[in-house]
């Protein structure tokens, strides 16, 4: 039969039955770039969602250009290198570099020009009504321009270094992402110079938004931009010359480190050496201010070798992630989500011993809606206890504030043997897991840095106790990073344990990260990059056996990112098989769901919400006896074969059925924060009747939370 795929897709033309070779279809799969733009544009979504307190809708905008940010750093930077060697290598999708970044380019200005507009002409009247005004220059009274008149004197302009463009002063090298000024000039200076230009970079170390004093505002929450009291007086620092134009601008540079993992001797040192060159890497995206005249524009475009597609024109601020500061300064409970207490679960609450609750049977924890507080609690308890050996830690995200180091250093201290695998290549954390490495090392822990060409993403800790004359091990294992921040901003699951083979397990997992040799087979966890991603396509494959041998079989997944071809060749296989598949994929994903003979049966979903979607959990049927698996790892090529990942089986029957329900049932029932991938790779916002919103976020804090 044909299989149709939405008509902005090529059909295909394939068998009820496609063989591997027809599921190899270059058009069966979407552009994990691409894909990663859309989920960009569901963010941007949530500032134009009216149902959202005002506030909030604002940091969604800031959240937006900080993602769009990392996208260019990142993303847009590898496949400009792609470019530049000549690369022809292309992903499933079968699109080379130049391809895709043309197509990167025209979504981004799309979406870029649609950010401004929500700024202009929804966010910034809807503040002002509410009394939260920025004031631009040409609206300052004559009391505000006196005020800021002296800021710029007192504050500015003692620590700002313009630099006239002449032979002895070239264009100077920027660093990513810095708000900087170009200015054009008549008139000569004092040695009679004059090229007609100068740059003038805006001081990192001031803040970007500035609130008035109430003695000349209306209103207590009125704030001036930095950016806007540069361009006033920014012809103050041209003693004799006349400043004819000052317009912002903003360069993003390529921010991927390169360490050859396999040529240092010391990964630690060689990332040290890599992280300055992060701010002064090949220029990608080369953002103006709209009013920026054209000939000054190409001037720029040729000073960063860029070309016209790199540039976008901001109508407004040119880094709006620099609002995000406005929710903080601005005391307006009722603009904001309502606070919420995160609960702790009865029979932790009820024992004053951790491991006495652990012992009586595994506890799962549901973050944010519960608190991480009780495996902090774990760790003080281990770090005192003097029946604690030892513990292990992974850490992949986390600062020396942190109450979880705060408690790893208080065990060295006491004596006990503490091991952190810390992996310092996390990225944009690689400086804050450098100085969290030397911290834990100076209170006397061992730490190490994981396995040459394998990030250590795993979230595991695990804590062995003499208890009588045996050695008992009590493990955690989780989804999301030991951050006490995020863990009040991210949904994760963390669970803890005393099943001895869970503990043996992870005590070998620790051996295969600290040490050389074969640790083993595991009894239990699942673990890549070796045994996980077979695991998961033999899963798959006994689903599609069910379904032929009794007509019933389903597989559930909720994931951040959806690419690796074999997985998705093999849940298509599923959908043919009459597998219901359901998948909540909060961000890439590579599959096109509702394509006829291929994936009628495959659901996606994304919920975007207030808090960032991040466990990942698989389900499937097992003609009855369901298995149920959490898991550090997305369905990810690097996450199967580049990192090191645990995988959880989920074996007590009633903390199943309860992450079934609060991870499917209640998600797959949201109608208020969910979107539907469409086969043409775009998504849907799913709409509900008046009087029938569902949202499983809000559902969880009703239910799970104090």
């Amino acid at each position: 039969m044909a299989c149709v795929l939405n008509s902005a897709v090529p059909l295909i033309e394939c068998s009820s039955a496609m063989d591997n070779d027809a599921l190899n279809n270059p058009e069966l799969y979407i552009n994990r770039e691409l894909s990663l733009l859309e989920f960009h544009r569901r963010v941007l979504a949530q500032a134009k969602d009216e149902s959202l307190p005002l506030l909030e809708r604002l940091r969604f905008l800031c959240i937006f250009s900080s993602v769009l940010d990392e996208f260019f750093e990142i993303r847009v930077a590898g496949l400009k290198q792609q470019e530049a060697y000549g690369a022809q290598s292309r992903g499933p999708d079968n699109m080379t570099p130049s391809e895709q970044l043309r197509r990167i380019s025209h979504t981004a200005h799309e979406i870029v020009d649609e950010q401004y507009v929500v700024l202009n002409e929804a966010l910034l009247p809807s503040l002002d009504a509410e009394g939260i005004r920025f004031i631009g220059k040409e609206d300052w009274n004559a009391r505000q321009r006196r005020w800021i008149k002296r800021f710029f004197n007192h504050e500015l302009a003692p620590v700002m270094s313009p630099i006239g463009l002449d032979p002895a002063h070239p264009f100077p090298q920027l660093i990513n992402k810095s708000l900087t000024f170009i200015v054009t000039l008549e008139g000569k200076d004092a040695f009679g110079r004059n090229s007609g230009k100068a740059v003038l970079q805006a001081p990192r170390s001031l803040p970007r938004v500035i609130r008035l004093p109430e003695s000349c505002t209306a209103s207590p929450n009125e704030f001036v931009l930095l950016s806007s009291i540069i361009a006033a007086h920014a012809g103050d620092l041209f003693l004799g010359m006349k400043a004819t134009g000052v317009y912002q601008f903003r360069v993003t540079r390529n921010s991927d480190l390169f360490v050859d993992e396999e040529e240092v001797d010391d990964l630690l040192r060689a990332l040290e050496g890599e992280l300055s060159s992060r701010r002064y890497g090949d220029a990608v995206r080369l953002e103006v201010a709209n009013d920026c005249p054209d000939d000054l524009e190409a001037f720029l475009i040729a000073q960063f070798q860029l070309s016209r597609d790199d540039v976008f024109r901001c109508n407004g601020p040119v880094n709006l992630m620099r609002l995000a500061t406005v929710p903080d300064l601005v005391n307006r409970p009722d603009l904001k989500y309502p606070g919420f207490t995160p609960s702790v679960p009865e029979r932790v609450r009820a024992a004053n011993d951790m491991f006495e609750a652990i012992s009586r049977a595994d506890i799962l924890l549901h973050h944010p809606f519960q608190s991480f507080a009780p495996f902090v609690e774990f760790l003080r308890q281990a770090a005192r206890d003097p029946g604690v050996l030892s513990i292990r830690q992974t850490l992949y995200r986390t600062g020396t504030d942190s109450v979880v180091v705060e408690a790893l250093t208080d065990a060295a201290n006491n004596g006990k043997e503490v091991l952190v695998v810390i992996e310092l290549r996390a990225r944009f954390d690689e400086a804050a897991n450098i100085e969290l490495a030397n911290h834990l090392q100076s209170a006397g822990a061992q730490v190490v840095y994981g396995v040459v060409g394998h990030k250590a993403h795993a979230k595991m800790c695990l804590v062995i106790r003499r208890e009588g004359s045996t050695l008992k091990r009590y493990a955690h294992l989780g989804t999301g990073n030991y951050h006490t921040r995020t863990a009040r901003l991210y949904t994760d699951y963390g669970l803890f344990t005393r099943d001895p083979d869970i503990g043996e397990d992870v005590q070998k997992v620790f051996q295969q990260l600290t040490a050389m040799g074969r640790a083993g087979r595991l009894k239990k966890l699942l673990q890549s990059p070796f045994t996980l991603h077979k695991s998961m396509l033999e899963l798959i494959e006994g689903e599609i056996r069910n379904a032929g041998e009794n007509g019933t079989a389903r597989i559930m997944a909720k994931m951040n990112s959806l690419i690796e071809p074999q997985i998705i060749q093999a849940l298509y296989r599923a959908s043919q098989a009459g597998v219901q598949v359901d998948l909540i994929v909060r961000g890439i994903c590579g599959l096109r769901p509702g394509v006829e003979g291929v994936s009628e049966n495959i659901r996606v979903r994304s919920i975007v919400g207030r808090f960032l979607e991040h466990p990942r959990v698989f389900y499937f049927q097992n003609g009855g006896e369901p298995k149920v698996f959490i898991s550090s790892a997305d369905w990810m090529g690097r996450n199967f074969f580049n990192r090191v990942e645990t995988c959880l089986p989920v074996e007590n029957k009633s903390l199943r059925r309860r992450i079934v329900k609060e991870t499917f049932d209640t998600y797959l029932d949201d109608n208020a924060q969910s979107w539907l991938l469409q086969s043409d790779g775009t998504y849907t916002a799913v709409e509900h009747e008046p009087g029938n919103r569902s949202s499983a976020q809000e559902k969880l804090l009703t239910q799970l939370a104090e």
